[in-house]
């Protein structure tokens, strides 16, 4: 039985139907996963031993009768969750050989779900970047295109199931790094609510900034592992107490907010074009009204994200000094050690983002720019606050391109940073958003569609994510696969 290109939920049923047992499955998939990901690179590493004693564990509890909810499942992880005795690197040359000393409460929730984790996504070196590019060890290329990038930092996360290698996988958004490559991958890509899901086991990058969140191919199976990683986490002071109820009224009208500054210059026209299509289709068969609105703040987000979130990263990466962590390269002295294991365990995008953060915080300057930055997000979630008071959700695109060639602004970093623009507004404020598959460029590129949610809304966002994609906008796996 041909497994590879069924989705999550038909795979669920036919374990607890009892019609194929996890090994297969874990056979079937690794297989696959190891002949077809030479090409993609959509792996930091493949546990096919995690993956047995997943399955095994699943095979006892479905004699017993249990009807886990993510059952037999093959799931993907990014390598910056970790997993107890196994590799979490973050893809860096700093944490080579590290292995997680505890399990994510992510991870936990998967295997009492009945999930089976067959490996770590490749990623942007400690989620910083926009193209998968900034891992030291592969880049990842595009599915449906292996010319391109998939975007990042989850670019791994995105492409395995993009290209039919997993039908689930986790990755984090600190400014998009969820949303963007599953816009370029042409897959569904939630960054849920700050504090809806625990961050317990998530390595830092930007504390305020970071959210686990998930990838599918439909609706559906987006729905499924939500539920399931969603919840109140008393390990993670950031986690708030607040049940995720994703019934929705699916007769109720959604007021959609189209804001004037998401269709500015420096939009594609291909991206546009397809925007406004699926614009026009749900405000015509989806029971869809639309407003025009305005944001006017967001020209200051991405200038406030990054002032923020390199800030925090460098108080967070201060502590990879190859003495407590990852690998060391011994110097003549104690400080130059720490010098020879930060310059050689770290790429070139995590130094300039640690170096633009320690001179934000430096005396001097802390007030000129951290402290401004941080009201200037106030103005954001203001603009924001304001605008739910007019819709239900806020829809635009996802990226502005509809794709990123490999190698491509190599010399001219900032350019990447821009990738972010629709973004990072979303993190800055704390809110959900969707990124959702509308169709393709002249090139055959996907291009998505970003819905923004009120705070702990995600319901109304994945309702108008089921309405589009009944309507005939389901996905496909990526032509390679």
């Amino acid at each position: 039985m041909n497994l590879i290109n069924l989705t999550a939920q038909e795979i669920k049923t036919k374990v607890l139907n009892l019609e194929i047992s996890p090994l297969d499955i874990v056979e079937q998939f690794l297989n696959n996963i190891e002949q077809k990901d030479k090409t993609i690179g959509a792996f930091a590493h493949i546990d096919r031993e995690y993956a047995e004693i997943c399955a095994n564990d699943l095979e006892i509890r479905l004699k017993k009768g249990e009807k886990p909810a993510l059952a037999g499942i093959p799931i993907a992880i990014k390598d910056n969750i970790s997993r107890k005795g196994y590799l979490t690197t973050c893809c860096s040359l700093s944490l080579k050989d590290y292995k997680g000393v505890y399990d994510a409460t992510v991870v936990s929730k998967l295997r009492e779900a009945g999930a089976i984790i067959v490996g770590t996504t490749n990623m942007d070196e400690f989620a910083m970047g926009s193209s998968c590019e900034n891992s030291a060890l592969h880049p990842t290329k595009n599915p449906w295109d292996l010319n391109y990038s998939p975007g990042g930092s989850s670019g791994g996360s995105a492409a395995c199931v993009a290209g039919g290698l997993v039908p689930l996988s986790l990755g984090s958004d600190t400014g998009g790094s969820i949303r963007q490559p599953a816009s370029l991958c042409g897959v569904l890509g939630l960054k849920p609510s700050y504090g809806r899901v625990s961050r317990y086991g998530l390595v830092a990058f930007a504390s305020s900034l970071d959210q686990i969140g998930s990838f599918a191919r439909n609706y559906q199976d987006l729905n499924l592992l939500t539920e399931v990683i969603s919840g109140y986490d008393k390990k993670d002071s950031t986690s708030v107490q607040k049940d995720l109820n994703l019934n929705f009224d699916k007769d109720k009208t959604i007021t959609v907010g189209i804001p004037e500054e998401y269709f500015s210059d420096g939009l594609n026209t291909d991206v546009r074009i397809k925007v406004e299509e699926a614009l026009d289709y749900l405000t015509k068969n989806a029971n869809v009204k639309t407003i025009p609105i305005s944001l006017p703040s967001l020209k200051y987000a991405i200038a406030t994200y990054y002032v923020i979130a390199t800030a925090e990263a460098s108080s967070n990466l201060g502590r990879y000094d190859g003495m407590h962590y990852g690998t060391r390269f011994d110097g003549e002295n104690l400080t130059d050690s720490f010098c020879q294991s930060r310059t050689n365990g770290f790429g070139d995008e995590v130094q300039r983002r640690i170096m633009l953060g320690s001179y934000v915080l430096s005396s001097g300057y802390y007030d000129a720019y951290y402290v401004k930055a941080l009201k200037v997000r106030r103005l954001i979630a203001n603009d924001f606050q304001d605008a739910f008071t007019k819709c239900d959700v806020i829809i635009g695109p996802t990226s502005p391109i509809a794709g990123l060639k490999l190698n491509e602004d190599v010399d001219d970093p900032m350019s990447k940073f821009l990738l972010d623009i629709y973004t990072v507004s979303a993190n800055l404020v704390g809110l959900p958003g969707l990124s959702v598959p509308c169709g393709f460029g002249d090139k055959n590129h996907p291009i998505g569609l970003q819905i923004i949610g009120n705070s702990f809304d995600e319901a109304c966002i994945l309702e108008l994510a089921r309405r589009f994609e009944n309507a005939g906008h389901n996905n496909k796996i990526a032509e390679i696969a």
